[in-house]
């Protein structure tokens, strides 16, 4: 019996939930709400030739990003192209060979792992494409003290929760990843941080709700 495509596609969704030190999709959801744009999951069930993977982004959007950060991109590009691609392509191969494709998992997993490689081929071009080098490192507004810019390593204490000091670099949006402490200019916190200096202390307003914090320490 040929398998249930939308079938096989939760299946494969359900596949990085399932794993022991997988985090948990209401965590993530909280993570990039205050720290970058609304988290969206992969869902090969969901995609398409103009947004592969729901990001949002135009194709003409300029997106801001340093230069480590655009190495990065173009060095996992040139992966898929070459690496996974190959891989992907004996993988199908070797499928095949079994015969009756409509009934055979391993076609099927193959070829929706293809559609999410080149899924993200297909964001990543968009990315290099539309990229933009943003300078490093704080803009100098006196002798003493450093104002917030992309780039900027910043300290600061959520006030309102009275919670321990964080520290976090502003980047741009491709390069916003919350659990490794670094957040979008675009945030909810990015944007209401850019322009301050230490000392300040400035109201976030997210969908959790309205935070006061307190800019300790601009690098």
């Amino acid at each position: 019996m040929r398998k249930n495509k939308k079938t096989e596609c939760h299946r494969l969704e359900l596949m990085a939930t399932e794993r022991e030190d997988a985090i948990p999709l209401s965590s993530l959801s909280f993570l990039f709400s205050i720290f970058n744009r609304p988290f969206v999951p992969y869902s090969p069930c969901a995609m398409t030739t103009t947004n592969p993977q729901g990001t949002g982004f135009a194709d003409s959007e300029e997106m801001l990003i340093t230069k480590e950060g655009l190495k990065k991109l173009k060095e996992e590009l040139e992966f898929l192209k070459t690496t996974k691609r190959q891989e992907i392509a004996q993988r199908l191969k070797e499928a095949i060979s079994y015969g009756d494709l409509s009934e055979n998992a391993e076609y099927e997993e193959a070829k929706n792992d293809q559609a999410f490689i080149e899924g993200r081929i297909l964001e990543l071009e968009k990315q290099v494409k539309n990229a933009k080098i943003i300078t490093e490192g704080a803009i100098t507004k006196t002798a003493k003290d450093k104002v917030i810019d992309i780039s900027s390593i910043v300290t600061v204490r959520n006030k309102t929760e009275n919670d321990e000091a964080e520290t976090y670099t502003i980047v741009g949006s491709m390069e916003a990843d919350p659990i490794a402490h670094k957040i979008s200019n675009e945030s909810p916190i990015g944007k209401a941080l850019l322009g301050h200096e230490r000392g300040d202390i400035v109201d976030v307003v997210a969908p959790a709700g309205k935070f006061k914090y307190e800019i300790l320490k601009v690098a």
